[in-house]
């Protein structure tokens, strides 16, 4: 069988292959911790679960909009305006099943064969296999731990060619929790206005920060910036909202159509009852508070205890609900006359001998590192980081 090229330069995910030994473990009864999941482990809200339901029970289970209900496209409109100070039209909007789908949509709508997309590193798993899968050529600006993963305008200007047709920002950003400063903000929509190069700016983690600074939408910078930007957010992290699966873009209405055209080939509407309970979210809920608490909280423990480690060192996130500790002080180390040589024998390494999951730094594109999640119960935490600590100390 001779598959398709464009799948066949798929890259396989390592975070999938430590989520299948996790879960094969799991299945032979061995107690393995997970921090290798990127969702919240709050509920969903009540009014949102209620609001659900009385839609289920009020029948509103058939076929609606393809690119979104009326009253949730409006829900969108305001909640943009009020909280990003981007003003949007409602033929401007699209629902799609997640973030990932509609930046799946936004790149099959702007990108040809041979077109260049920035992505600053590290990076989300998926950016760089949707571009391949459009003929894109994904160009991987590196940051720095030293500037806390934060990408420099300096580094993507320096990456434009005439061939560039995109870049692709993520802030915070998953999975260092980098948030972008407002003044490299500024200066990126510069050089995009200039050089008429599209944003994808993905922002489903701008309620988790940590810092005393908001998010800022790159759209709400600089004359003419907003033409060329395509905003996406999602209810999943914000909302607890992960297995609605309802995600939303702004952008203007030559591109939202071209995205939309895509979209009613690929998929049909979000589930009618998951676009109500959305709508309903954007309007009424705004309590954040507690989540934001209890996950500042969570990452000042687990940064402590993992800079407490030998070989481990660990910047403080300014948002998400990840840190990115460095691994490289255990390169070289040993344990049953096997030789640490990458992030991925330091994440095989721990599932092995501590029973925890983390992410290889080689998923993000960024070697040296692991991603550990601390949206999970406390005492999880405490009891992974021991184990940790404990395998650690095996190391020669």
């Amino acid at each position: 069988m001779i598959l398709a090229k464009r799948v066949q330069n798929i890259s396989p995910s390592a975070t999938l292959v430590i989520a299948d030994k996790a879960r094969k473990m799991k299945m032979e009864g061995i107690d393995v911790i997970s921090f290798a999941t990127g969702e919240p482990d709050f509920p969903t809200p009540e009014i949102i679960k209620e609001e659900g339901i009385k839609w289920i029970r009020k029948d509103f289970t058939k076929y609606v909009a393809s690119n979104g209900i009326p009253e949730l496209k409006e829900a969108i409109c305001k909640k943009f305006e009020r909280e990003n100070g981007l003003v949007y039209t409602p033929d401007e909007i699209l629902v799609g099943n997640g973030a990932k789908q509609l930046i799946f949509q936004a790149c099959g709508a702007l990108i040809d064969p041979g077109d260049e997309v920035i992505i600053p590193t590290p990076c989300w798993v998926s950016y760089i296999e949707q571009v391949k899968l459009f003929g894109g050529v994904p160009v991987l600006v590196d940051t720095s731990e030293a500037d806390n993963f934060s990408v420099s305008a300096e580094k993507i200007e320096t990456a434009v060619t005439n061939k560039t047709k995109m870049i692709i920002i993520n802030s915070p950003n998953n999975p260092s929790g980098a948030i972008i400063p407002v003044e490299e903000l500024k200066k990126i929509a510069k050089a995009a206005v200039e050089n008429e190069i599209f944003v994808i700016s993905d922002e489903v983690y701008e309620k988790l920060i940590y810092i005393d600074k908001p998010n800022t939408s790159i759209g709400t910078l600089g004359e003419g910036i907003k033409a060329f930007t395509v905003t996406i957010n999602s209810l999943s992290k914000s909302y607890c909202m992960t297995g609605w699966r309802v995600g939303y873009s702004g952008a203007s209405v030559e591109v939202t159509k071209a995205m939309a055209a895509i979209h009613g080939h690929v998929t049909g509407n979000v589930n009618s009852m998951s676009q109500k309970a959305a709508a309903l979210a954007l309007n009424e809920f705004s309590n954040f508070t507690p989540m934001q608490e209890a996950y500042k909280n969570r990452r000042d423990y687990i940064v402590g205890r993992l800079n407490n480690m030998d070989g481990i060192h660990c910047n403080a996130p300014d948002g998400a609900f990840y840190v990115y500790p460095s691994v490289r002080g255990l390169i070289g180390k040993c344990f049953d006359n096997k030789m640490i040589k990458s992030s991925f024998d330091v994440a095989e390494f721990l599932i092995d001998q501590a029973h925890i999951a983390c992410v290889p730094g080689e998923a993000f594109s960024m070697e040296g590192y692991v991603r550990f999640t601390f949206a999970i119960a406390p005492e999880l935490i405490e009891k992974g980081m021991d184990r940790m600590e404990a395998a650690l100390n095996k190391l020669k």
